[in-house]
């Protein structure tokens, strides 16, 4: 397995002005909502379809929010970087924001659906076990039903939560990447 080295966020700005391609793995509800200007978006999920590199790219450069997603993936990317010079910014866009970098920001557009499920499953938790220490103790069924949905999307990465949020109206809006 080949792995990637990492470079800077001014480094791959620099690398970016002279025609290096930065690919932005996150998902499409992250990139809508947040990305880096010029970034092509190629969701980690979709790497087994296609390639991320393109006819005339010399150098790819691959982000993800907090760069875990990429040095996870590393191996994976290498393989798909189609003979391109390759490598992983390190600490994916929250770096490149602290750098002073330029990101592109739509509001209008959903918080990702990882952050969603997060809040909710947060919420609910914590709604059972105050319910269950104010009310009545059978709340805590609540806290408990919601760590058994976590711990099921964890092992089959089917997660019940995400399907429902997903539906929701305010996640329809996501159409603008």
């Amino acid at each position: 397995m080949t792995e990637l080295k990492t470079i800077s966020p001014t480094r791959a700005a620099e690398l970016m002005q002279t025609g290096a391609v930065l690919v932005d793995i996150r998902e499409a509800d992250e990139h809508a909502r947040e990305n880096i200007p010029g970034a092509r978006h190629h969701a980690l999920s979709l790497l087994d379809r296609d390639m991320p590199a393109r006819p005339g790219d010399d150098v790819l450069i691959f982000h993800c929010r907090s760069g875990m997603r990429t040095k996870t993936n590393a191996g994976k990317l290498a393989n798909v970087a189609g003979g391109c010079e390759a490598f992983i910014l390190e600490g994916g866009i929250d770096a490149w924001k602290k750098a002073g970098l330029p990101v592109s920001l739509d509001r209008k557009q959903p918080i990702d659906m990882m952050r969603q499920v997060q809040i909710g499953a947060g919420s609910l938790a914590l709604l059972g076990a105050l319910l269950g220490f104010l009310v009545n103790p059978v709340f805590y069924a609540l806290s408990g039903f919601v760590g058994a949905g976590l711990l099921v999307a964890g092992v089959t990465g089917f997660c019940g939560m995400a399907r429902v949020l997903a539906l929701m109206p305010w996640n329809r809006r996501m159409h603008s990447a």
